[in-house]
């Protein structure tokens, strides 16, 4: 149950300005929103803290990290969902699209894969109907078109799953992120142990599967976004081609373009730009790709994801509001920005009417931490 809650005396986070005022919280929803330093009584008194909108996270790998800690370690699953969970909410994260991948590789590959995005995505909806989830949870499909399994695996997604995004992954050796196969073969010998002969193979294998089966997998995925009622995204996108190409299948979001080229094209043609927080974080991709704030400074980046660091949102939103001295804008980067993208039209903002999803910040040196965060009105960190 939620209760009536008055946040005073707060520097509010508004969509085009910072105004000094009060929040009215009460049955899940901001009921009303005062200008003003006056603190009533029984009021909590934030003392000119900022109160931002919960923030709202698309993409982001953090719970297949808690569902194998290390590798070929299984988890036990509810609690690394739980953990995940708390983990979002103590970043001031109130809404997440857990990302889950669909398209797996067989054991006639160099190396297999085990399909888990249905079992999980049951397991994270059941929590949640159970009430045992402290933030709002959605499912984010991230196919898969270079594989064995993605047909099967996305006829297995049904409307009531709450699948409100999902990306067109494509990663076959030698395009989009691993254009360059010198980086690329760093990346598999580093991560999987693969010699060079089996680097040979395995990519000689995924450019044949690709040629095979990318044009059916791909219908396959636009043809489940649309039964699903999914906001399309494209993942990687290099080059201009790669843009047209998303624009001609209806894509809404470009997930991490890699190039400035990738990213003005986006925005000629009406399709969000997101980048990492940790990009923005570490001055750079550790990639090589375009830097996030380059292209905040020229206005091309729509919303933030934490990637792979959930911490980072929060942390790459008070940066980038220092490189472009634009507090509102860089908060509806992780905020309004990701929220309309994805059709949530009843948050992501701090306005009377809606979800009283409210994050209060306080100031460590240059940090800004969640000294309390709210979700549907109810205390969560």
């Amino acid at each position: 149950m939620t209760d009536d809650i008055v946040l005073a005396n707060a520097r509010l986070v508004l969509e085009s300005e910072v105004v000094t005022g009060s929040l009215h919280l009460s049955g899940g929803v901001i009921r009303a929103m005062d200008q003003g330093a006056q603190v009533p009584r029984g009021a909590l008194d934030c003392e000119g803290d900022l109160v931002v909108p919960g923030l709202v996270e698309l993409h982001t790998d953090n719970l297949e990290r808690h569902l194998e800690p290390r590798p070929g370690v299984d988890w036990r699953h509810d609690a690394g969902i739980l953990a995940h969970d708390a983990e979002l909410a103590g970043c001031g994260i109130t809404t997440v699209f857990d990302a889950l991948r669909v398209g797996n590789l067989t054991s006639d590959s160099v190396y297999s894969e085990t399909p888990y995005a249905r079992g999980v995505a049951t397991e994270i909806l059941a929590m949640r109907a159970a009430g045992h989830l402290k933030i709002s949870h959605h499912i984010h499909l991230r196919a898969e078109l270079c594989s064995h399994t993605l047909l099967d695996e996305l006829e297995a997604f049904h409307a009531e799953d709450r699948v409100g995004f999902l990306s067109l992954m494509d990663h076959t050796p030698g395009d989009r992120q691993f254009t360059d196969l010198g980086r690329y073969r760093q990346y598999m010998t580093k991560h999987h142990k693969m010699t060079d002969a089996e680097f040979e193979s395995h990519c000689t294998a995924l450019q044949a599967l690709s040629a095979e089966r990318r044009a059916t997998h791909l219908a396959a995925a636009l043809s489940a976004a649309a039964r699903l009622g999914a906001t399309l995204a494209s993942h990687d996108d290099t080059t201009v081609a790669h843009v047209e190409e998303s624009r001609a299948q209806g894509v809404g979001v470009a997930e991490f373009p890699t190039t400035h080229a990738a990213a003005e094209a986006c925005r000629a043609h009406g399709i969000a730009v997101m980048m990492g927080a940790p990009n923005i974080v570490r001055g750079g991709s550790h990639s090589g790709n375009v830097a996030a704030a380059d292209l905040a400074r020229e206005g091309l980046l729509d919303i933030l994801s934490s990637d792979y660091i959930p911490a980072a949102l929060l942390l790459a939103t008070m940066q980038l509001a220092e490189i472009t001295g634009d507090l509102p804008a860089a908060f509806a980067c992780v905020t309004h920005g990701p929220a309309r993208a994805v059709g949530l039209t009843d948050r992501g903002a701090l306005a009377p009417g809606l979800r009283a999803d409210v994050v209060r910040l306080h100031s460590v040196g240059a940090i800004a931490r969640p000294a309390a965060v709210w979700c549907a009105g109810n205390r969560v960190a």
